[in-house]
């Protein structure tokens, strides 16, 4: 196979759309912290942190798709990944995989502090362990108890800087686990017959779309309550107005959803899940600094 071929591939296995917005929620986190603690900022501390966030958060990417190869070939949406399409060897992704992981713990706990990088592995074993290996085929759950592997990235960034979580952090991490739902209920009914051929048990295969779409409007309800409620902590016009405009939006669409259950709804609305956090964590980060 031609090098460049290859190292798309393996590229691709990471899932870089997933993690680069995670990594972004743990770098906004370590800039709050940097004004927070009122710390120097440091390159060296800076460019460590975002090496280790890149490596946990695509590792457990790799991971969860090694584990997950069987029923990857079998979802439409997913049967062209590297590892069901042929294109990388499963004993391969999971060397690759396993490397990053061990990088991305060994990184923060010697060159940072160890704070850091017990979250990076709490993370890690969130994500790889409860979410994929126990729940995901098991348990609608999954993506409750799995998702706290997502809010971790934000204390793996606060803690490099601070040493420490404070409340802002620890709000910081919770927006991103409260968002989770929203986010993959929605797909996951937009891929219904997708987790039903694979037999997992995703919210709407085992309750339905229509208690599938009422629980994403909660779950959107929650979300839109949550993030605005940040104010309370730092109080900004910016971010309240932010906050507001694009609830309304996540809102509207949820809505939308539980009254017509269409699956383009459904998919119009995780599309525009990702923005919606990145632009929160934008104009939050903002809204310390100012």
């Amino acid at each position: 196979m031609p090098i460049g071929k290859s190292i798309s591939n393996y590229w691709r296995l990471t899932k870089p759309r997933i993690w680069g917005l995670l990594v972004f929620t743990g770098m906004i986190a370590m800039l709050v912290a940097y004004k927070e603690a009122g710390v120097e900022f440091s390159a060296y501390i800076a460019t460590l942190c975002f090496a280790s966030l890149i490596l946990g958060s695509a590792s457990a990417d790799v991971l969860t798709n090694y584990h997950d190869r069987d029923i990857d070939s079998i979802m439409k949406r997913t049967m062209n990944r590297p590892i069901p399409s042929g294109e990388i060897r499963p004993r391969n992704a999971l060397a690759y995989g396993l490397s990053m992981a061990v990088l991305s713990v060994l990184i923060p706990f010697l060159l940072i502090n160890p704070i850091s990088a017990g979250f990076m592995l709490l993370g890690l074993l969130d994500n790889v362990v409860v979410y994929s290996l126990v729940l995901k085929r098991r348990s609608w759950l999954n993506i409750i108890l799995g998702g706290i592997s997502g809010g971790m990235p934000v204390l793996v960034g606060y803690s490099a800087v601070a040493g420490t979580v404070t409340p802002i952090a620890i709000y910081m991490s919770a927006l991103v686990i409260v968002w989770i739902p929203t986010h993959i209920w929605s797909l996951a009914i937009f891929s219904k017959a997708d987790y039903e051929a694979a037999k997992v048990p995703m919210l709407p295969v085992v309750f339905g779309e229509r208690i599938a779409a009422i629980c994403v409007a909660a779950a959107s309800a929650l979300l839109a309550a949550f993030s605005l409620a940040l104010v309370f902590l730092k109080p900004n016009v910016l971010y309240a107005a932010t906050a507001t405009v694009l609830g309304a939006v996540v809102l509207a669409y949820s809505t939308k959803l539980a009254i017509d259950g269409r699956r383009e709804t459904a998919w119009t609305l995780f599309k525009i899940t990702s923005p919606y956090l990145t632009v929160i964590f934008l104009v939050l980060g903002i809204a310390v600094w100012l």
